[in-house]
């Protein structure tokens, strides 16, 4: 019996005096998972913001009066939030599209849509926007945005509308 109490007895303090070894492996997996996860869920809300102020951008048009290519003043505001968009993601590329009332010849409508979108042109390239980073394309009448034959919705269709695009 004393054999088997000194046996068991230095067992125990054998079992004592060993170092608990860990799996790192396992413990580093999980703390790369986890970083991994964060690191995705950080990226959707960055492109869910992006979107949201993308969306936001491209609700505004810069609007024309009849027969004229030339920015209003009380639309300078929407502009420079433009600008400062395009100059802060240089990934970005904006399609200044140019449309006009349905009045009009088709050519004069897309030279007017073309105009337009030059000189919205010309001002974001003035507040600093590269003009590699700007296409322009004219829809002239073709892309209303309302539709009667009078003067409320003449001037909704004359304008230049703004699409993001973020490569």
């Amino acid at each position: 019996m004393k054999k088997i109490v000194v046996v068991v007895a230095s067992l125990l303090v054998a079992a004592c005096a060993s170092t608990h070894k860990t799996d790192t492996s396992q413990a580093d997996e999980k703390h790369t998972a986890s970083v991994a996860a964060a690191e995705t869920t950080a990226e959707k809300m960055e492109l869910s913001q992006l979107s949201e102020e993308i969306r936001k951008l491209q609700k505004q048009s810069d609007y024309f009066d009849f027969n004229k290519a030339v920015v209003k003043p009380k639309y300078k505001a929407v502009l420079q939030k433009e600008a400062a968009f395009i100059k802060n993601h240089k990934q970005d590329v904006v399609t200044l599209q140019g449309n006009t009332d349905e009045r009009g010849s088709e050519k004069y409508n897309f030279a007017l849509g073309e105009g337009r979108a030059q000189a919205v042109a010309k001002t974001l390239e003035k507040d600093g926007v590269a003009a590699t980073q700007i296409k322009l394309t004219s829809l002239g009448k073709d892309k209303p945005r309302l539709t009667c034959h009078a003067e409320k919705c003449w001037k909704e269709n004359r304008r230049v509308d703004f699409l993001h695009n973020i490569s």
